[in-house]
C-alpha cells in the first residue's frame, strides 16, 4: 500500500512544524521551508493524481485499522483534483508572498497549517476526520486574516471566527446525527447505513440538513455569507488571494462529497424539498452576490460579493445532480480558483504599484501599470465566462446540465448572472482602458481616504527578510517594490485562466468514471 495519501497531508503539517523551529534560531526562515515543503507536496499530489483517474480508487487506511473502523483517505478523480489544487496554487501565491508579505515565520507556519487542513478536507473518507480537517482549516484561516496590520483585519477575522463557528459546530452536530442513526463513520459505510435506515428518517433529514447549513456557511451561500466580503476585503493581500482561492472551493468540494458520497442522489429523489433548498440556495446566491458586487466601490469587496455569486453556480450544479453539471461544477472550481485568486492577487499589485484600492481610482491604470491592468482585463473576462478562458467552460457545463435536467428556472438565472457579471467587471475595464488617469495632488495616488480609515491607518510596516523594514503609506507615499514575482504569480494566473479552458473538455472526460460511481 502506497503511503502517498498520507504523505500529501503529512508534508505541510512537518514543513510549518519546521518553520515554527527554525524561526527560534533565526527568522526571516520561513518562506524558503515553505516553498520546499509546498513544491514537494505538489510533486506529491501530481504523482497521486496520476494514478487516481481510473475505474478504481487509491484508498490508504490510516494506522492500519480496517474501514469502517479506522480513518481512510481516498483520492479519486474529484479529491485528486482539490489536492493537486490546493498545492498548485499554495507555492504560487509564495511567489506573490515574498515580496508582498506578511513574512514573519509565524504567518508561514500558520499558511502551512492551512494547506493540510485543505488538503486534509480534499481526500478524507471519513466525515468525522473532515470536521477535524475542517476545524484545522477555520483556525488557520481566522490567524491569517487576522495578520494584517490594523483593526480592520482583526475585525474581519472575528467576525468570520464567530459566523465560521456557528458553521463548524452545525457541521459537527449533523455529523452526530448521522451517526446516532447509523453507528458509523466512514463515508462509503455511512452511505450504506443510511439506506438501510431510510431516506425519510426524520434523523437522516436532519442530518442533512444540519451538514449542508453548515457547509453553505464555509461555502458563504446568501444569507450566511456576510463573513466573506470583510474577511476578504480586511486581509493582507497575500491571504486575500490565498484563502478566497481554496477555503470555499475544497468547502464546496466537500458539498459535492457529503450530498452525492454519503447521501446519495436517491436520496435527493426521496427527499424534493432538499433539492428545492438546494435550488433555492444557488438562485439567491446568484443573483444576490451579483446585485451586491454591482453596488461595492472597493475593489476587494466587490470580487468578495462576486465569490458569492460563483459559488452559488457550483450549488446549483450540485441541485441539478446530473453528470454534466458535476463536471461543470469541478470544472468551475478549478477555474475559480486560478482567476479569484489571481484577481485578488493582481488588485494588490496594482494597489502596491499606485495606491488604488477603488474602483475610481482605477482610471488610466493601463498606462501606470500595464501588466496589472492586463492581468486584471485576462482574469476579469474568464470570470464573466468569455472563451477560451475556463470560466466559460464551467458555466457552459453547468447551464447545459441544467437544461438536460430541465431546471430550466436556474439555466434563465446562470444567464443573468453571467450578464450581471459583465456589469461589475466591464465598469472596471472600461475605467482601465478607456479613460485618462485623473489628476492627483502630491501625496494622493488614488487611495481613498475612507478604505484607509477603515483600514485602520494611513500606512504600515514591512519586516523584510532579516535585513530591515520599510514603511508603505496608503496615501500614495513610499509603497512595497513590486517585486518579479509579484508579476509572475498575477500573469502565471492570467495564462493560466486561458490553458485550463482549452484542457477543460479533456479534463472532463477524465472525470467521467468518477462521476459515474458518484452518481451510481
Amino acid at each position: 500500500m502506497s503511503d502517498l495519501p498520507a504523505l500529501v497531508v503529512a508534508l505541510p503539517i512537518l514543513g510549518s512544524v519546521a518553520v515554527l523551529l527554525a524561526g527560534l534560531v533565526r527568522s526571516g526562515t520561513g518562506w524558503p521551508i515553505a516553498v520546499v515543503a509546498t513544491a514537494a507536496q505538489t510533486v506529491g499530489a501530481v504523482a497521486l493524481a496520476v494514478g487516481a483517474f481510473g475505474s478504481t480508487p487509491i484508498r490508504y487506511v490510516v494506522g492500519g485499522f480496517t474501514a469502517p473502523f479506522g480513518i481512510e483517505l481516498v483520492v479519486d478523480g474529484l479529491s485528486a483534483t482539490m489536492a493537486v489544487l490546493v498545492a498548485v496554487v499554495a507555492l504560487g501565491v509564495l511567489g506573490y508572498a515574498r515580496r508582498a508579505g506578511p513574512r514573519s515565520n509565524v504567518f508561514y507556519a500558520t499558511y502551512l497549517l492551512l494547506v493540510a487542513g485543505l488538503t486534509g478536507m480534499s481526500i478524507t473518507g471519513d466525515v468525522f476526520n473532515m470536521y477535524v480537517f475542517l476545524e484545522i482549516t477555520g483556525l488557520a484561516a481566522y490567524a491569517l486574516v487576522a495578520s494584517g496590520e490594523g483593526g480592520r483585519s482583526a475585525r474581519a477575522a472575528l467576525k468570520y471566527l464567530l459566523v465560521g463557528t456557528v458553521g463548524a459546530s452545525l457541521f459537527l452536530l449533523g455529523i452526530g446525527y448521522a451517526y446516532v442513526a447509523t453507528g458509523t463513520l466512514n463515508m462509503a459505510d455511512l452511505s450504506a447505513q443510511l439506506a438501510a435506515v431510510g431516506y425519510t428518517s426524520p434523523l437522516v433529514q436532519a442530518s442533512f440538513g444540519l451538514l449542508v447549513v453548515g457547509l453553505f456557511v464555509k461555502i458563504a451561500v446568501f444569507p450566511v455569507h456576510t463573513w466573506q466580503p470583510a474577511a476578504y476585503a480586511g486581509a493582507p493581500d497575500s491571504v486575500s488571494g490565498l484563502i478566497s482561492a481554496l477555503v470555499s472551493t475544497v468547502a464546496a468540494y466537500a458539498l459535492i462529497r457529503i450530498v452525492f458520497t454519503v447521501f446519495t442522489v436517491d436520496f435527493l429523489a426521496a427527499n424534493e424539498f432538499a433539492q428545492s433548498v438546494l435550488v433555492v440556495g444557488a438562485a439567491v446566491s446568484i443573483v444576490v452576490g451579483s446585485v451586491l458586487a454591482v453596488t461595492q466601490r472597493e475593489i476587494k469587496r466587490m470580487l468578495a460579493y462576486s465569490s458569492v455569486s460563483q459559488f452559488g453556480l457550483v450549488v446549483g450544479a450540485i441541485a441539478v445532480a446530473n453528470g454534466t453539471a458535476l463536471t461543470g461544477a469541478m470544472i468551475h472550481l478549478v477555474g475559480h480558483a486560478v482567476m479569484k485568486g489571481g484577481l485578488f492577487l493582481t488588485s494588490g499589485l496594482i494597489a502596491d504599484e499606485t495606491g488604488a484600492r477603488r474602483i475610481d481610482a482605477y482610471e488610466g491604470l493601463a498606462k501606470r501599470t500595464p501588466t496589472g491592468a492586463a492581468a486584471f482585463g485576462v482574469l476579469a473576462l474568464g470570470m464573466v465566462g468569455v472563451p477560451p478562458a475556463v470560466g466559460f467552460v464551467g458555466k457552459w457545463y453547468i447551464a447545459l446540465g441544467a437544461v438536460e435536467g430541465q431546471a430550466w428556472p436556474l439555466a434563465v438565472v446562470i444567464l443573468v448572472s453571467t450578464l450581471l457579471t459583465l456589469a461589475y467587471f466591464a465598469r472596471i475595464l472600461e475605467r482601465i482602458y478607456f479613460r485618462e488617469p485623473a489628476p492627483t495632488e502630491p501625496g494622493d495616488a488614488g487611495t481613498d481616504a475612507s478604505a484607509d480609515a477603515e483600514g485602520g491607518s494611513q500606512s504600515r510596516t514591512v519586516v523584510t527578510d532579516g535585513i530591515g523594514s520599510e514603511t508603505v503609506a496608503r496615501a500614495g507615499q513610499a509603497r512595497t517594490q513590486v517585486s518579479t514575482g509579484m508579476r509572475a504569480t498575477v500573469l502565471l494566473a492570467a495564462v493560466l485562466a486561458v490553458l485550463l479552458g482549452i484542457v477543460a473538455f479533456e479534463y472532463g472526460q477524465l472525470l467521467e468514471p468518477t462521476i459515474e460511481r458518484l452518481l451510481a
